[in-house]
C-alpha cells in the first residue's frame, strides 16, 4: 500500500480548510483516509498551518510521499529541515539549535519583506501626489495663458470698435 500525505478539503463552499492526512494512494481526495495529522487554513493572513510534527515524520521515515502542496507547508514549518538533520545523525540539541537559526533568519526575512512593501506603498502613494500638484501647475499656468490671450483679444475688439474698424454683420 502506498502511502501519500496530502490535503484532505473542508469547510464551506468558497471557504475551504484542508485537513493535512496520510492516506492510501488509491482513496479519494475526501475519501478513507489513515491518520490526520495537520490543519491548513489558507484564508487567514498569514495562513494557518498546524501540523503534528512528530506523526508527520513518522510518515515521511515510513515512505510516505508528500503531495507538492504537502511538501511546500512541511518546509514552511521546517520540518523537512528537522527530518534532513535527523537522517544525518546529528544529536537533538544541535538540531535544535539549527531549527531555532532557522526560525530566526526566516522571521528576519520575513519583516525585511513586510517593510519593503510598506515603503513600496509609501512611495506610490506619494508618487501621485507631486504628480498631481505638478500637472495642477502646469493646468494653472495654461489657464493664466489662455486669459492673458482672452485679455488681450478683448482689448484688441474694444480698441477697434472704439476706432470704427469693428464690421457689421
Amino acid at each position: 500500500m502506498a502511502v501519500k500525505l496530502r490535503l484532505r478539503r473542508m469547510g464551506k463552499k468558497k471557504q475551504p480548510i484542508y485537513k493535512l492526512v496520510a492516506a492510501d494512494s488509491r482513496s479519494p481526495r475526501d475519501g478513507k483516509f489513515l491518520e490526520d495529522i495537520g490543519l491548513y487554513n489558507p484564508l487567514t493572513k498569514p495562513h494557518t498551518i498546524e501540523i503534528k510534527e512528530d506523526r508527520a515524520l513518522y510518515w515521511l521515515d515510513k515512505g510516505a510521499q508528500p503531495s507538492d502542496t504537502v511538501k511546500s507547508l512541511l518546509k514552511q514549518k521546517g520540518i523537512t529541515l528537522k527530518r534532513e538533520l535527523l537522517r544525518k545523525g546529528l544529536p537533538e540539541d544541535k538540531v535544535q539549535a539549527e531549527l531555532d537559526d532557522w526560525a530566526k533568519l526566516r522571521e528576519a526575512r520575513l519583516i525585511s519583506k513586510i517593510s519593503k512593501k510598506k515603503s513600496k506603498k509609501s512611495k506610490s502613494q506619494e508618487k501621485p501626489e507631486t504628480e498631481g500638484e505638478q500637472k495642477s501647475e502646469v493646468v494653472s499656468e495654461e489657464k493664466t495663458g489662455k486669459e492673458e490671450n482672452i485679455e488681450k483679444g478683448a482689448a484688441e475688439v474694444k480698441g477697434a470698435a472704439s476706432d470704427g474698424n469693428l464690421e457689421k454683420n
